[in-house]
């Protein structure tokens, strides 16, 4: 179809930077959230050019859910978007079907027409149960409820930033046709910041890193990773929803942006066997009045009692969090020291084979970081079980607790055994959530050989959350 007669909005990279990072400030700023809504509702009524408003959610394991609405249904609607909540896995039962959507306004994006298409912005929504409240399936609605509680009770700031790595495979879709082919097709194989200007991984980590610029991402740095084919695209902290948020639209711009190259971008913990697999570190720090909460320059290697002792409670549960942390089969392939990844319970500095690490800081960088996350689990999630343990968990009396030789589970259903006795996961998730996504892991489990093996097996990938196919998951 022409195109001539539409004039839908398209903006240019420079002017959607300068927009979203507007939008950002206010969001750091805590600006009054109906003030932020009138601006938006005025933005749409008057900006005749668009034609569509993407409102994005994400389900109990993480999974992104998109829904188009009309820019002018929505502006007179948005209090009373309904959706069929037993449609999504781990939310309502048939019985009790529906929930509705509630704008986030503050989380709210001009994306690039290139990418999502002309005419089009994006923003964050919130799932809402029946009664009016935040619905308890909806883990970005719990981790944005704690991190105001944590502020407006202790004037805590609760930031985060994550290292998220991934694969770029020749082909689309080829996760989806792994069962077919039974492997995946580097499209590079260089290594570690090696990738020749031009080639397709250089071509997509430069793509993707503009648009995430444009998005208000206020990138870093990007670089191939250690494993032919593997990328990470880096970008600075943020308040923990916003961190959360962008999780969750880093991998949605990644997929896209490769898509459109002819490629699949891949979180998989451990795609192939034999080199490094993809982690998302999970760096987090608390700010009081301006001051970081994690610092001490007396302190062991730098890091505050107050530090420490927030190390010290994630380490006591390690075991009980691992299946949020790591939230698939194929993520157990990945905890090998062998390859740079966790599978110690301890704390260290230096040894990147512990779940906690120590980085070098200072008054600003101090921080906690959380090396055994898999980049396929809920983000929202995960920061909300690190955060909440952190802060309101309890410390073990296990002798030497941060060097004691404890392991973490080296297959999901030890890691679901000890999920589902946890206490304190019922107490931080409630029963009725624990055992939806208890439930959830233990079916994917139960599709899958009980051992891991030497190869990656098509169903560990066919019955992946993040690679979900509506066709083979109906067959059971």
């Amino acid at each position: 179809m022409s195109s001539e007669y539409r004039d839908f909005l398209e903006l240019s990279y420079s002017e959607l930077e300068d927009l979203n990072l507007a939008a950002k400030e206010q969001r750091r700023n805590r600006v009054d959230p109906a003030k932020i809504q009138e601006e938006r509702l005025a933005y749409l009524r008057d900006e005749r050019r668009i034609k569509a408003v993407m409102v994005v959610f994400s389900d109990l394991e993480g999974r992104l859910h998109m829904l188009d609405y009309d820019k002018k249904f929505l502006v007179n609607s948005y209090d009373n978007l309904t959706f069929d909540g037993s449609s999504i896995r781990g939310f309502t039962a048939q019985r009790e079907s529906d929930l509705r959507l509630a704008i986030d306004w503050a989380a709210f994006y001009w994306t690039p027409a290139d990418v999502f298409g002309a005419g089009k912005v994006l923003v964050f929504g919130e799932v809402i149960d029946k009664n009016g409240e935040h619905y308890a399936g909806d883990l970005r609605g719990v981790l944005k409820n704690y991190a105001k509680e944590q502020f407006d009770k202790n004037g805590y700031h609760l930031n985060a930033a994550n290292e998220i790595e991934g694969f770029l495979f020749e082909g689309i879709d080829a996760e989806r046709s792994f069962h077919e082919l039974g492997s995946f097709e580097y499209v590079n194989k260089g290594g570690y910041y090696h990738s020749l200007p031009g080639d397709p991984l250089r071509e997509f980590i430069d793509t993707t890193a503009e648009v995430q610029r444009a998005m208000g991402f206020e990138n870093e740095k990007d670089h191939p990773e250690v494993a032919p084919s593997q990328f990470e695209i880096n970008y600075t902290y943020g308040d923990v929803v916003m961190a959360a948020d962008q999780i969750q639209l880093y991998k949605l711009i990644c997929r896209q942006v490769a898509t459109q190259m002819g490629m699949t971008a891949s979180f998989l913990p451990k795609p192939v066997t034999g080199v490094n697999g993809s982690g998302m570190h999970t760096n987090v720090s608390i700010t009081k009045d301006k001051t970081n909460l994690m610092w001490d320059p007396n302190g062991e290697e730098k890091t505050s009692k107050f530090g420490w002792e927030f190390v010290d409670r994630i380490l006591t549960v390690g075991s009980d969090l691992c299946v949020v942390l790591n939230a698939s089969v194929n993520a157990y392939r990945r905890l090998d020291p062998h390859f740079e990844a966790p599978n110690q319970i301890k704390a260290s500095a230096t040894d990147r084979g512990s779940m906690v690490r120590i980085p070098i800081g200072n008054a600003k960088s101090a921080r906690v970081e959380v090396r055994s996350v898999g980049p396929d689990a809920n983000p929202y999630m995960v920061l909300y079980t690190i955060f909440k343990t952190g802060l309101d968990g309890e410390i073990a009396k296990i002798e030497n607790l941060r060097q004691a030789e404890r392991y973490l589970p080296d297959n999901i259903y030890t890691a679901l055994e000890d999920f589902n006795k946890s206490e304190w996961v019922t107490t931080i998730l409630g029963g009725d959530v624990k055992q939806r996504y208890s439930d959830l892991k233990q079916a994917s489990a139960d599709r899958c050989p009980r051992l891991l093996g030497t190869i990656v097996k098509p169903c560990e990938i066919q019955f992946h959350h993040d690679v979900y196919n509506q066709l083979l998951w109906g067959q059971f």
